[in-house]
């Protein structure tokens, strides 16, 4: 293994071992510094004694490539966070990339879905699918979603046990590990229970008859993982979309974790609660969904109110 590809693989080991890096921003990391070590050795550089010009050149180069703005930004995160690590494990005496600054970060709002659309989704999921089986996880897992805000991750790889008992309240691991209880609204409940039933009598048949071991997912599923993926659950998404005469492209699993937030603060509820309802490290991350509601208030007066027509 090359010097520089040592040096990722320690980082990116460092991250999951000592932050608890989740899986998607290992896999992250890799990928920009995997990008970052090819152009390097393309042009003859070498990552120990990398000087800042350098660096620069690269997100220049990543400039003329066509790359987001996003992109760059965290290509040049991936890389300062390199060398802090390389830095601070006395790897190399100096980091370089530590006074570069980035592409300013452009702030996009978060789609959003009013009350009737989600309602429309929520409604064409108890019709979702041909058995008892598709509808009532369809249900369930709609429900779970949009009552929590959790990330499609979260929800996908529920842990069985978190269903157990009826409870009023999930327990949900996050980014890094995390772990933070949310509240459950009496449909998420009870859609939560019917499938558990539903799920707990195909596990029994499935042990009974071909010595299946039991899922410890509440939506298990034969692939990798062991759970239901979520590639699955996108496709799933945009199929009720169109089942429930929603804009597909409107439809993502983020957008409905967006509306949870928004639906919550137009009602009055707290930011700080909703940030620890989401899981955000920081209430900079959820003040977003107050730009959502300025913009969203902004459109109604443009569109409602009699002065502002021509």
């Amino acid at each position: 293994m090359s010097a520089a590809l040592h040096w990722i693989s320690a980082f990116i080991e460092a991250q999951a071992a000592e932050l608890g890096a989740a899986d998607n921003t290992q896999l992250a990391y890799a990928r920009d510094l995997k990008d970052f070590a090819e152009w390097c050795a393309a042009h003859d550089h070498d990552l120990a004694d990398l000087t800042r010009p350098v660096i620069e050149e690269y997100l220049i180069y990543c400039e003329a490539q066509g790359l987001a703005q996003s992109t760059r930004a965290r290509r040049l995160s991936s890389i300062k966070q390199l060398y802090r690590f390389t830095y601070e494990e006395r790897l190399r005496g100096d980091n370089p990339a530590l006074l570069i600054k980035g592409p300013p970060k452009a702030q996009r709002l978060p789609k959003i879905l009013s009350i009737e659309e989600v309602d429309a989704l929520l409604t064409a999921a108890k019709s979702y699918g041909k058995t008892p089986q598709s509808r009532l996880r369809c249900t369930a897992l709609m429900e779970l979603l949009y009552a929590t805000g959790m990330r499609v991750t979260e929800l996908v790889s529920l842990p069985v046990s978190a269903a157990r008992g009826d409870p009023r309240m999930l327990l949900v691991r996050g980014k890094g590990g995390k772990e933070r209880m949310v509240p459950l609204s009496p449909p998420a409940r009870e859609a939560m229970v019917e499938w558990l039933v539903l799920r707990d009598a195909i596990e029994d048949s499935a042990r009974i008859e071909k010595g299946t071991p039991p899922s410890k997912f509440l939506f298990p599923s034969r692939g990798k993982t062991g759970h239901l993926t979520r590639v699955r659950f996108y496709t799933l998404i945009k199929e009720l979309a169109v089942l429930g005469g929603v804009a597909p492209e409107k439809v993502t699993p983020h957008t409905l974790r967006h509306a949870f937030a928004t639906h919550l603060l137009a009602n009055g509820a707290d930011l700080r609660a909703i940030q620890t309802l989401l899981g955000h490290a920081d209430v900079a991350t959820t003040e977003i969904y107050t730009h959502v509601l300025d913009a969203r208030l902004k459109e109604l007066v443009l569109e409602h109110h009699p002065l502002a027509k021509e």
